[in-house]
């Protein structure tokens, strides 16, 4: 297959960049050139802005390809112009959405596909909403060819997923206290293996046209065990005090509409879908491993942590 990442060297992009290319496929990315992770060994770079028509028409060309994947897009008008551009030159676009645009307050579990998507606590989701809305638009009047793809929560080993990144690690050691919510976490610290694994699984797959999928792992934890978990791979022991998301979102409106319309609620991804349409997905790797190899990462090199 002949396949374009508009973006590519992101955490979870430059992962599935590397799986696609071991799998050989053709691999395009367009973008600016301005990231220090490497471009794989066999992917071919196209230097253009996406969000530049002229530039990023100068660097397609006349290029066609079976499948486009734009890992960029966050609002309706970025979404629309991906529509005027690949209208023609793709057998399938892949939007990555988000599995914060499934309904909140959470009326039932597990979140399948068919879940509600409401959210009226985040721009962000609500953003996320609208260009589905559009997509699914675009298939049943011109026969686009979409396939919405929800994540969660997601990292690598250069990534502490946690609200204050590095520097709660920091807190943990030093047996300082700080606030805590719910959240859940959806991949493992490897993404070739786990949320990659089910991305380029979807590929070229014509029984996923017109259709949204969710990617998960089946691992559930509350925001308590996602930081005790950190804390005992970094030899600390957490010292917790909750306070209520509400109350957060009253002295910070940013922080707390990312925690009243996403990471308040400890939730269950129904991964069925994804398991029949990729046989092979399997998101192997248990936070317990991710967050000791998080830390490790960090811990070699004390530039890292800043």
């Amino acid at each position: 297959m002949k396949v374009l990442f508009v973006g590519g060297t992101g955490v979870i992009s430059s992962a599935c960049s590397r799986l696609a290319v071991r799998r050989g496929i053709e691999l395009y990315l367009l973008n600016r050139g301005q990231t220090e992770r490497p471009v794989p060994d066999g992917a071919h770079v196209l230097r253009g802005d996406i969000h530049d028509r002229a530039s990023a028409e100068r660097a397609l060309g006349g290029a066609t390809f079976d499948a486009v994947v734009d890992w960029i897009v966050f609002t309706p008008e970025q979404l629309e112009a991906d529509i005027a551009l690949f209208r023609g030159r793709t057998g399938q676009y892949l939007f990555i959405s988000s599995a914060s645009a499934y309904q909140k307050p959470i009326s039932h579990l597990p979140i399948t596909e068919s879940t509600p998507l409401h959210n009226p606590f985040w721009a962000y989701s609500r953003a996320k909403i609208a260009c589905e809305e559009r997509l699914v638009r675009a298939y049943r009047e011109e026969g686009f060819p979409i396939t919405i793809v929800r994540p969660s929560h997601t990292y690598d080993r250069t990534m502490v997923p946690l609200m204050g990144g590095y520097t709660d690690i920091d807190r943990m050691r030093k047996g300082r206290r700080w606030w805590c919510t719910g959240w859940d976490v959806a991949v493992g610290a490897d993404p070739p293996r786990g949320f990659c694994q089910g991305l380029v699984g979807l590929l070229g797959n014509v029984h996923v046209i017109g259709q949204a999928v969710q990617i998960t792992s089946d691992e559930v934890l509350t925001w308590n065990q996602i930081y005790t978990i950190v804390g005992h791979a970094a030899g600390a022991e957490p010292q917790i005090v909750h306070v209520p998301s509400e109350v957060i979102a009253t002295f910070d409106a940013e922080v707390g509409a990312g925690l009243l319309g996403d990471k308040a609620y400890s939730v269950i991804f129904d991964n069925s879908k994804i398991k029949r349409l990729v046989p092979d997905f399997a998101a192997t790797i248990p936070f317990s491993q991710g967050a000791r190899e998080i830390v490790a990462w960090y811990d070699e090199d004390p530039a890292r942590r800043w």
